[in-house]
């Protein structure tokens, strides 16, 4: 099965590989990386709905919590700057990090960075685990957060140079179905040992948990080998050849990895991949990778994933009915990322990225409409109906669905493969950066905005759907089953990047050294 069915308006290549198992199973440990990702997110929210850990830890977001009645003002109940802190500083954390990870794989290449992300991650599990104040808390999830960095800046980069361009897509997406999956467990989790287990006991082993994904990428990337693009790197022509012959299943790869070769040698000269990132040729994919992370973050899915507990309990579920509903969510997240699966290489990105918003941005309007109903201004909803609470969790769990299948993983994708090797791995760091950025501070500020905005807090998400829609409409090429050699030829055709770039930028893209390395 011949790989690289391209777009008909790209001047592509088409380089010859097959679907082989070897590629399936390197490509599901490698996305094992974003467990750890998964689990955190969906952790940190259900830990903090328990009542036992708010006693312990957040006595003042407890006693507030617990003495709001009815009539009370139920947007401001878990208003708490030190509380959000927990939550938020491990993307400080991991901001930090991925950019000392782009150095890294650079110089060791990935695959030591994805063992470096499972241990600092199963060293912040033990912290937080036996944490016995705020400081051991804050402590293990600065701890979570380096290993969270080091993994989202190698594994996506891995996934898209294992894979060949035809299923890159959806290899890619292994990526976000495995942060679904970590979400799932976490919610189920929680809800198990809150309802069965309580006290101490039951937070102690959601956090302290964290151990298990984290020795699932550690173990993992010890079965894996680099990158062929890594061995090139480094100077291992023979084994980057070997092994993408072992990758590929055919009897000649010399086109896929003479250009790969070539873009090796053109990344060399590259001497301060941090200052030439910013050059002319390199803006319209910079732009990229500032505004998807960005956006991605403002469509409102991670309050959901942070604070579904919180926001469930907030608009009138007890305790382990929010962390029920949250479990429903966690399996709509799952279950839609297949969607992307089996669609992204065949509607390509654009498609995705616009349906799913369509999908979030009504979804967003019923919710509003829902919430200022039954809360109003004032935030006292009275007695809340079953009817009620089971349509609003209907409504977001089909917004979620949109996102998973949508700006959710191709969040992820897009920015890896839209930048030529010479300057890749530092644009991953942006791209990690801005997503940590924008992570921080809607975790950081939710419960904040939720007290002052109400229910215009998600007036304010469906705004920005509607932008980052028009946005991806108008700018973004289509970039499905372009080898990432090539990818170049996309925005070079653009109608609006064009103008970027000068004819020497094309002469040295379309040139190339009559033979390259035979090995």
């Amino acid at each position: 099965m011949a790989g690289g069915a391209l777009a008909p308006t790209s001047g592509g290549k088409q380089y010859p590989g097959k679907f082989t198992g070897r590629v399936l199973l390197t490509c599901i440990f490698a996305a094992t990386g974003g467990l750890i990702f998964g689990y955190d997110l969906g952790i940190s929210g259900g830990v903090t709905s328990m009542d036992v850990f708010l006693k312990d830890f957040f006595p003042d977001v407890y006693q507030k919590e617990s003495s709001v009645k009815p009539s009370d003002d139920q947007y401001c109940k878990f208003d708490s700057q030190i509380l959000t802190l927990f939550t938020s500083s491990l993307y400080l954390a991991a901001l930090v990090s991925s950019i000392g990870a782009s150095i890294a794989t650079r110089t060791y290449g990935r695959r030591p960075t994805m063992m470096a992300s499972g241990l600092l991650f199963a060293a912040g599990a033990i912290v937080n685990g036996l944490a016995k104040n705020v400081v051991m808390l804050i402590v293990g999830r600065l701890l979570l957060g380096f290993g969270i960095g080091c993994a989202n800046q190698s594994v996506p980069i891995y996934l898209s140079k294992v894979a060949p361009s035809k299923y890159r897509g959806a290899f890619y997406m292994m990526f976000q179905l495995f942060i679904t999956i970590g979400i799932l467990i976490a919610n189920l989790l929680n809800y198990v040992l809150a309802r069965w287990v309580g006290g101490d006991t039951a937070w102690r082993l959601s956090l302290g948990g964290a151990i298990v994904p984290g020795l699932i990428i550690l173990l993992g990337s010890c079965f894996l080998s680099d990158s062929p693009n890594s061995e090139i790197e480094r100077g291992n022509y023979e084994k980057a050849k070997d092994l993408l012959l072992k990758l590929r299943k055919v009897d000649n790869v010399d086109e896929e990895f003479n250009d790969l070769v070539e873009a090796s040698e053109k990344a060399k000269l590259v001497k301060h991949a941090w200052l030439n990132i910013f050059k002319r040729k390199y803006r319209p994919q910079l732009v990229f990778a500032f505004c998807i992370p960005m956006f991605q973050q403002l469509t409102g899915m991670n309050v959901i994933v942070f604070y579904a507990p919180v926001l469930f309990k907030t608009i009138g579920f007890g305790s382990n009915a929010s962390l029920f509903s949250s479990l429903i969510t966690g399996i709509v997240n799952m279950l839609a990322t297949f969607v992307s699966i089996f669609t992204v290489d065949k509607l390509g990105r654009r498609k995705l990225f616009l349906m799913g918003g369509t999908q979030m941005l009504i979804c967003q309007i019923v919710i509003t409409i829902a919430i200022a109903m039954k809360f109003g201004l004032s935030g006292n909803p009275g007695a809340i109906s079953g009817s009620y609470a089971g349509a609003v969790v209907a409504f977001i769990c089909i917004y979620v669905a949109g996102f998973a299948w949508s700006w959710g993983p191709l969040g992820w994708l897009v920015p890896s493969e839209i930048f030529p090797l010479e300057v890749r791995s530092t644009a991953q760091s942006i791209n990690v950066s801005i997503n940590m950025i924008f992570t921080f501070i809607i975790a950081q500020i939710f419960t904040a905005m939720l007290c002052h905005l109400k229910f215009g807090l998600f007036i304010c998400f469906a705004v920005c759907v509607v932008i980052m829609s028009i946005f991806i409409h108008k700018l973004l090429p289509e970039t499905k089953g372009i080898p990432i050699e090539e990818m170049t030829t996309v925005w070079r055709n653009h109608p609006h990047w064009r103008k970027y770039f000068d004819e020497d930028d094309a002469k040295v893209e379309t040139s190339k050294p009559k033979d390259i390395v035979s090995a």
